[in-house]
């Protein structure tokens, strides 16, 4: 078993303990959010830090519709 941490950048977004460790340009999906391995980095026999790269989040902005809005005189 391995304690795999995940980073983006310098931020740990999760530490698992896994039999198998993902290997370089493997898609993830770590809390929701899809991502790629980006590299793998062994720091001992047990710890492996790997950096992965998240999909940026597109936001839907719905415009309000004023038709159904009553109209005050």
């Amino acid at each position: 078993m391995f304690a795999v941490h995940f980073f983006e950048n310098k931020n740990l977004l999760l530490t698992q303990l896994l039999n198998r460790v993902p290997s370089v340009g493997e898609d993830l999906k770590i809390k929701g959010r899809k991502g790629k391995v980006s590299s793998v980095n062994s720091i001992d026999e047990k710890n492996i830090h790997v950096q992965i790269i998240l999909e940026t989040v597109k936001k839907n902005n719905l415009k309000a519709d004023n038709s159904k809005l009553k109209k005050r005189k």
